[in-house]
């Protein structure tokens, strides 16, 4: 797996399980439910992993319905009536490192499925909101992940074309998105996803952690780099 680092001129983030830590806490809201298995965090952290791809197709059909808008104004207008405490929101160590590190060489979008609000709390709150160009969520394109739109709508925003971006994310849905707009894509291992289903989805590449995507452009860079010959 490699990328044709030459093509890529933006990036494109997806938010859970890619720049927020979210399958953790979703392992430690499990947990009660395993402790009586041999392995309790084995147990929750499986079945995490076993509930995310149902989860994704749930998410995909009220968009193939025609009911996302509907529904998501009703998520925004309970989220807004019932306080949720920041702690929820957990930054995946070395992220804010990666984007410092990215920001002057790319310019870089928000991909997410998330609304709005609760996206730009998380960017907000751990101050990442001014590395990023655009900030894409349900909403804000016709369809949302794992349809192409909302690449489609940041490659436009950033003032590239779509194949000229590079999609990272998670899951599945991250990266048929990335690839039905004409991305290259990257899937990473410190979310939801397993990478088996990423490789069937076809990722380019595939990462630990979203902090190794630095060091994967940079080992790409270095191979495009002339040779110098000294005497």
């Amino acid at each position: 797996m490699t990328l044709e680092l030459n093509r890529i001129q933006a990036l494109c983030f997806d938010v859970d399980g890619t720049l927020s830590d979210t399958d953790d806490l979703y392992v430690e809201k499990f947990l009660p439910f395993f402790r009586f298995a041999p392995d309790p965090a084995r147990a929750a952290r499986r079945f995490v992993m076993w509930a995310e791809s149902p989860g994704t197709l749930l998410m995909g059909l009220p968009d193939r319905l025609g009911l996302d808008d509907e529904l998501l104004r009703w998520y925004d207008w309970l989220s807004r009536r019932v306080s949720r405490p920041l702690r929820h929101f957990c930054l995946i160590s070395g992220v804010r490192e990666l984007l410092t590190a990215l920001a002057p060489r790319y310019p870089m979008a928000v991909i997410s499925a998330r609304d709005e609000r609760s996206t730009r709390a998380f960017l907000d709150h751990f101050g990442l909101t001014p590395f990023f160009h655009v900030i894409v969520t349900a909403l804000t394109a016709e369809h949302t992940k794992p349809y192409p739109d909302p690449v489609y709508f940041a490659a436009r925003q950033m003032g590239v074309r779509p194949e000229h971006c590079l999609m990272i994310g998670d899951t599945t849905v991250d990266i048929l998105a990335g690839r039905r707009a004409g991305a290259q894509t990257v899937g990473v291992l410190c979310g939801f996803g397993e990478r088996r289903e990423l490789e069937r989805c076809g990722a380019d590449l595939i990462l630990e952690r979203t902090p190794d995507l630095l060091r994967a452009l940079e080992r790409e860079e270095a191979q495009f780099m002339p040779h110098v010959q000294t005497p």
